[in-house]
């Protein structure tokens, strides 16, 4: 017998509104100082709980990967699917590894099998967290199916030891998705935007940006670590003044926005990838009154738009380009 359990969260991508890295932390960790913001775009994860019981009300006997291949986890059973299937669905994706972790944290005692399914949109090592996010939605999930009642600092936590931007997906994701918000209501730390520091896990929420824009994704890959290491040894011209970009967004001051809108990791990458470079001068010659930013190491770019019409407008252009072209707005 099994009783069946399940939620459908959704996964919103982000975008840096500035990036700058300082230097390395102990543990080889880049220090950084940036301003994260959530976007409309996201992912579709389904997380299903089906608790096994025998016919007398006892639990059944483990079954699966997840429980057979670590004596020392909880017999809990762990499976992922995607519509994308050059993804990995094992323990390589961060979904896995988010349900091993709340496995190991909080499964003692219960037998069954955790699915989940992830309907994707958002591009894959695309500079936008859509791995990050889908295992913020993983936690998310299995704290909701196993009535854990974890607050936003603890779900934060946890996601921290998966990824740097998992902590900023979980506050995303509590502020935004319909399913979560009303738990979250009230708690400071369910936010759309926030400045990110150290690793990218101390976070403090803001207010955000209000604006419609385009994203397009050139057809490459950029190795978020080796645009870390190459930053290290690259001439930085120019670094954003985060404190104004703050003072600028509380204040609705998109032309103050705009000039600290300034991402360090493009001294890496745009060297590296004429592509990106193309990219980005297309679509700063469509977004003619909006600035233009590559996201996180790239090799995403987005342009912010005047309204939703020019949006649409701009995307349809940049996928002539670019097939992995969108257009959407941030949430606030």
């Amino acid at each position: 017998m099994a009783r069946t359990e399940h939620v459908e969260i959704r996964a919103y991508a982000k975008i840096n509104l500035c990036l700058d890295v300082k230097g390395l932390l102990p543990g080889g960790f880049h220090e950084v100082h940036m301003i994260m913001q959530q976007i409309l775009l996201h992912d579709d994860v389904s997380i299903r709980w089906e608790e096994q019981e025998d016919a007398a009300g006892a639990a059944a006997e483990p079954a699966g990967p997840a429980a057979a291949a670590e004596p020392d986890l909880p017999p809990v059973s762990i499976s992922v699917g995607t519509n994308r299937p050059y993804l990995p669905t094992d323990r390589r994706n961060l979904a896995w590894q988010a349900a091993e972790l709340m496995i190991r944290e909080y499964g003692e005692g219960r037998r069954g099998r955790i699915r989940i399914d992830m309907k994707k949109r958002i591009p894959v090592a695309a500079g936008l967290a859509g791995g990050s996010s889908n295992c913020a939605a993983v936690i998310h999930g299995i704290n909701r199916l196993w009535d854990l009642h974890l607050d936003l600092e603890e779900l934060c936590r946890l996601g921290g030891e998966l990824g740097s931007d998992v902590p900023f997906c979980v506050m995303g994701q509590a502020a935004a998705d319909p399913l979560l918000a009303p738990a979250f209501a009230g708690d400071p730390l369910a936010c759309h935007c926030a400045i990110a520091s150290g690793r990218g896990t101390d976070l403090e929420p803001i207010r955000g940006l209000e604006s419609d824009l385009v994203l397009s994704k050139p057809p490459i890959s950029v190795s978020t670590a080796q645009a870390y290491r190459g930053v290290d040894e690259a001439e930085i011209p120019q670094r954003p003044d985060v404190a104004e970009m703050v003072q600028a967004l509380a204040c609705e001051d998109l032309a103050a926005v705009q000039k600290n809108m300034i991402n360090v990791l493009e001294n890496f990458t745009l060297k590296q990838y004429s592509i990106v470079v193309y990219t980005k001068n297309k679509m700063q010659d469509l977004c003619k009154n909006g600035r233009v930013l590559m996201s996180g190491s790239g090799p995403t770019v987005f342009g912010l738009c005047e309204s939703r019409e020019e949006a649409k407008r701009i995307c349809e252009e940049m996928r002539q380009i670019n097939r992995e072209s969108f257009w959407t707005r941030t949430t606030r």
